[in-house]
């Protein structure tokens, strides 16, 4: 009797679990905006990014065929590290995107591309987060090197409603 009552007056009063938010990338996403060099504040753990310490950068630069070419770059035990790709649109003016950091002699392979999807951004293009489809990739970069701590909350908070497990974030960078 006692829950029942709870939840009739946790829903008068509007308190109820937000609605889950649909995972899909952004539908407009100026690439020239978007280029230049963001630093990560946030990632799900990824094998490939194991040995980087802090430091995290991502950094796009547009080219005439209108793909883009990546470089990430991090701090590890031994100094720093970079890898080199390329990324380029799946969908006319849409944040989804597929990244290869494979050689280019592999680009015909469907596997060597990943799904890098641009699931919110910023207006003024500060901030960016980043998944998947499988929702198994996650990252959360900044145009500074750190991110006031409530807006890092609440971006997270919409990680979450759209189901990134959010619990498993490594922070890369100090939030403000």
């Amino acid at each position: 009797m006692i829950r029942p009552l709870i939840l009739a007056v946790l829903m008068s009063a509007g308190l109820t679990a937000a609605e889950p938010l649909p995972n899909r990338p952004v539908p407009a996403l100026d690439l020239a905006r978007y280029a230049g060099t963001w630093h990560e504040i946030a990632h799900l753990p990824l094998f490939f990014q194991r040995k980087c310490i802090d430091t995290i950068t991502a950094t796009y630069t547009p080219l005439p065929d209108g793909t883009l070419t990546v470089r990430n770059a991090c701090r590890t035990a031994k100094g720093m590290d970079a890898s080199d790709g390329v990324a380029r649109r799946v969908d006319a003016g849409s944040g989804a995107l597929k990244v290869r950091f494979a050689p280019g002699w592999l680009a015909w392979l469907p596997m060597v591309w990943a799904d890098y999807w641009v699931i919110e951004l910023d207006p003024d293009y500060r901030w960016a987060v980043v998944g998947s489809p499988s929702r198994k990739y996650l990252w959360v970069l900044s145009r500074e090197p750190s991110m006031p701590a409530t807006q890092f909350r609440a971006i997270r908070d919409r990680a979450a409603a759209r189901g990134y497990p959010v619990d498993r974030l490594i922070m890369a960078a100090p939030l403000d």
